[in-house]
């Protein structure tokens, strides 16, 4: 274990319990008699001033009349009494502690100041909290339930790990009835000192665990998070659900970019880089422990369908192609043997349907054919109740068939129903044949699995570094030039020296300061060229009514100037208008206007973002998110997590755009966020992209000095 003094918290030989009460129904009381009810085969000591027995436990009256120095001590006393207690438990040797105890809230001036004394009290001794205000923490193979939730749990392959106590509680009472067992439940509460990342770097190494359910709601230390879930999504499925999702502040945005870049976007392209595969729920968190218990990720597999009833048949292979899932084609041959099970109403086709009377021996021959098919990769079976079959007769046959194949291939079910279906369904459970309530969840369920592997073959995916640009020390002076001059945002004579330091095609651009300058530019170029307005304070060009197309000649160009000046100085009056931009029309009649660009979100950093582009990409709001540094895989896996990603690949008279230039663009992007800090948002709109390659028409560049914890990667360039 590498994260420093955790075993004190997974692996204990004595606990202390500090605020032992009997009082009943008080945190103290409950701590205690679910100590005790665990089972800890340890030692276990309670400490309360009173010294009064609790459960018929003896109890000390203070850190001093303990008989020995505990490895892990459990806190629920009034608040203000534990920096002093932990000061003295980490003299003593102790190092770690779970403070269950609220009254450390961070918007208080009481609270902050118990937070940072509780740290001091910590750091000294190198002891490590978890909480404080949490649910506490179970280990159920060791006796541990070192918390206030109704009950222990079963013990079993699966750990979570929690910011919410709630949520904790909410699994910890559906798991036993649907057969779920926990090799650890660990809630955060506050994080005040060890967070997600840590829990998750001791879980990658341990045995007991076979797969993690996270949830939360925010990270602190993004870098350490991203590198303690990718080394244990290497090694297990780590299944994550974010809690407090929110688009507030967007429609105040710089650039189309940010506007896009949605906290629980950013969490999601997050989880996919860490390997992390996210859920959208507590029920599918749930679902995945289950499927994840009995089962490996493996390639996306196909799946056979047996059911009793069509209709049940029907909604799994709904919910199994709306997530991505594949139904197995079924040979002449397996259709044969089936249609020699079966009667003659019956469907050999997928889903298999064996009709509602359909008893354990018509489901156990079904079975047999189906985990014989080399084509099937993986079963599902299903059960509606009926007054003609017995469902534990059926979830017994379908026990006996996965038995009977030594589990070669995943079987999951889904007995319908709630009332006439719950002996089956315990029979299942005990059978650790992982089952569900409805049919989209099973097929939700079973196509986790594919999408847990892929997910961890994207881990081996090593982000390309590159080399500094030659210029990159004089594109860091001409931002900072523009950061000391209190602007905001760089001019395009300036985005066009930082884009062609990184590589990244830029249409030919030229400045000019008066209606005059901007035709003597145009009669420097060949054909027809687009006039934009040059303003500081007005982003969205367009919109202000500050674009103009398809301009032949001086005369036209210089005419349109002084009306787009005219123009924005009645709609805009404050705006400071600073001149023209003058670039060359360009026929590609056959590309598609892709965006691309970044952001500084303030957990993770520096963001790449590609999506359709053009004057509506707000409305559209198809984007990917990727965080830097990136290489050519993953900035294809980007694109192609994308709906404009299918117009890429050419229709009608359009051939396939050329997607490696683009995916050099979206590499380049992310070179650049990493080498410049001080760039705090990016907007490449449009990026034409066809055959011949991608090209920048228009760019935004905002900057300013950097916030230290927005400017740095949360991926380590190594990893």
């Amino acid at each position: 274990m590498t994260t420093p003094n955790l075993d004190a918290l997974f692996a204990p030989k004595a606990i202390a319990l500090i605020g032992a009460s009997s009082r009943a129904g008080s945190v103290g009381e409950v701590v205690a008699g679910n100590l005790l009810a665990g089972g800890f085969r340890g030692e276990l000591m309670f400490v309360d001033r009173k010294a009064q027995p609790v459960h018929g436990h003896p109890v000390v009256a203070s850190l001093a009349d303990l008989p020995h120095v505990p490895d892990l001590a459990v806190i629920a006393t009034p608040a203000a009494a534990i920096p002093a207690i932990v000061a003295e438990l980490g003299a003593r040797g102790c190092r770690a502690a779970v403070v269950i105890s609220a009254g450390f809230e961070a918007d208080g001036a009481d609270g902050t100041a118990l937070r940072q004394a509780l740290l001091e009290a910590a750091r000294p001794h190198r002891l490590r909290i978890v909480g404080p205000n949490c649910l506490g923490f179970l280990s159920p193979a060791q006796g541990i339930n070192a918390s206030f939730a109704r009950g222990g749990a079963p013990a079993g392959t699966i750990a979570l790990v929690a910011q919410s106590g709630a949520v904790a509680a909410a699994a910890l009472d559906w798991a036993p009835a649907h057969g779920l067992g926990f090799s650890h439940i660990v809630t955060l509460g506050d994080s005040l000192d060890v967070d997600a990342g840590d829990v998750l770097d001791a879980l990658a190494a341990d045995p007991a665990t076979r797969a993690i359910l996270l949830y939360v709601e925010s990270l602190g230390d993004a870098r350490k998070f991203m590198s303690a879930a990718r080394r244990a999504s290497r090694t297990k499925p780590v299944i994550a659900l974010k809690g407090g999702r929110s688009r507030s502040g967007a429609k105040a945005a710089f650039s189309h970019t940010r506007a896009l870049a949605g906290a629980d976007a950013v969490y999601s392209a997050a989880f996919r880089r860490a390997g992390v595969l996210q859920v959208g729920g507590l029920d599918e968190l749930l679902d995945a422990g289950l499927v994840f218990a009995h089962g490996r990720p493996a390639p996306a597999a196909s799946l056979a369908i047996l059911t009793n009833g069509g209709g049940a048949g029907v909604l799994a292979v709904d919910a199994l192609e709306a997530h991505g899932g594949r139904l197995a084609a079924l040979s002449e041959a397996t259709q044969a043997t089936l249609r020699s099970l079966l009667p003659a109403s019956g469907s050999c086709a997928n889903p298999v349907d064996i009709l509602g009377d359909a008893g354990p021996d018509r489901y156990a021959r079904a079975m047999a054919a189906l985990l014989a098919a080399p084509e099937v990769e993986a079963v599902l079976a299903l059960n509606c109740p009926t007054a003609v079959a017995d469902s534990v007769l059926a979830a017994d046959a379908v026990i006996a068939a996965r038995r009977a194949d030594g589990g070669a291939k995943p079987v999951l079910a889904a007995w319908l129903g709630e009332v006439h279906v719950a002996d089956a369904r315990r029979r299942l459970n005990a059978a650790e044949t992982p089952n569900f309530a409805s049919p989209e969840a099973a097929a939700r369920a079973f196509v986790q699995l594919g999408a847990a592997q892929a997910l961890h073959d994207g881990l081996s995916e090593a982000p390309d570094g590159g080399d500094a640009p030659e210029t990159l020390e004089a594109v860091r002076e001409l931002i900072g030039r523009a950061i000391d001059e209190g602007r905001a945002a760089l001019e395009p004579d300036e985005i066009a020296a930082v884009l062609r330091a990184y590589g990244i095609p830029f249409v030919a651009t030229h400045i000019a300061r008066t209606p005059a300058e901007a035709g003597r530019a145009a009669a420097s170029l060949d054909g027809p060229v687009a006039l934009k307005i040059l303003s500081r304070d007005i982003s969205h060009k367009s919109d202000a009514g500050g674009v103009a197309l398809g301009l032949v000649g001086a005369d036209a160009v210089e005419a349109a100037a002084r009306a787009m000046l005219a123009r924005i100085a009645a709609a805009q009056p404050d705006a400071r208008l600073d001149g023209f931009v003058v670039q060359p029309m360009l026929s590609r009649p056959k590309a598609q206007e892709v965006l691309a660009g970044l952001v500084r979100d303030p957990t993770f950093g520096p963001v790449v973002m590609v999506g359709h582009g053009g004057v509506a990409v707000e409305v559209l709001a198809d984007r990917a998110l990727g965080l830097p540094p990136l290489n050519g895989a993953l900035a294809r896996d980007m694109i192609g997590r994308t709906r404009v990603s299918r117009l890429l690949a050419g229709y009608r008279d359009r051939p396939p755009a050329d997607l490696d230039a683009l995916a050099d663009l979206l590499v380049a992007v992310g070179r650049l966020a990493v080498d410049l800090p001080q760039v705090t948002e990016l907007d490449l709109n449009p990026v034409l992209c066809d055959a011949s390659g991608a090209l920048v028409l228009d760019a935004r560049i905002a900057v300013r000095e950097p916030d230290a914890k927005a400017a740095r990667p949360a991926m380590a360039t190594c990893e």
